[in-house]
């Protein structure tokens, strides 16, 4: 919570501290996601709160709004997990229904190359982004030193690229040192819906 900038926190629903994180990031003008898990390719136990294709829409429906209800100040939604759901078309369907009907946002993942999130998210007219960047897929400085790398150059070559990182302790000690520097550069820091607001083009490109 202490890295500088206007960043974006993902919390999971129905943690013991996700509520309290969630209300310190907003007064710190953060900006607050729910980081729904959703069922994955390698049947990954998801933890209270998930959202698998067995769950008829009425179930699903309730356990997705229980979600969002657990955890304060979520503008928007983000997928944790989710190689499987996020390829099946009438489970998005389901999903964007509910951010229209609550003017969420939606940030896909991209935890496969198979999503139709945003796609369906575009058809709805759910405002959405796209991850670019996986920061931390290998844990080590130099690695994510490479990864932030790119993500800066996409930012410069498309205007706007969105970066994902876990609370690693070596996440975070490189951004509390990389963070920083981005100010005397040209780039800037910004929540998801200073983005959407600003008229960006989703392209879905990875």
């Amino acid at each position: 919570m202490e890295l500088p900038g206007r960043l974006n926190y993902a919390v999971l629903p129905h943690t013991p501290h996700g509520p309290a994180l969630a209300e310190l990031a907003h007064r710190r003008g953060k900006e607050v996601l729910l980081h729904q898990p959703m069922s994955n390719l390698a049947h990954k136990p998801l933890g209270r709160g998930g959202l698998t294709p067995e769950l008829p829409r009425e179930r699903f429906d309730s356990v997705l709004q229980a979600a969002i209800a657990s955890v304060p100040h979520a503008r928007g939604l983000n997928n944790h997990m989710g190689s499987d759901l996020t390829r099946r078309r009438p489970q998005m369907e389901w999903l964007m229904a509910e951010l229209a009907d609550r003017q969420l946002y939606f940030v896909d993942s991209r935890t496969d190359k198979g999503t139709v999130a945003a796609t369906v998210a575009g058809e709805t007219r759910v405002p959405h982004l796209s991850r670019q960047v996986f920061l931390d897929n290998q844990r080590n400085p130099e690695a994510i030193a490479e990864r932030f790398a790119h993500f800066t150059r996409l930012a410069r070559e498309r205007g706007t690229a969105v970066a994902i990182g876990h609370p690693y302790p070596e996440t975070i000690a490189f951004l509390q040192q990389a963070l920083p520097s981005l100010a005397s550069g040209p780039y800037r820091l910004a929540l998801v819906s200073e983005v959407l607001a600003s008229g960006h083009v989703e392209t879905n490109k990875p």
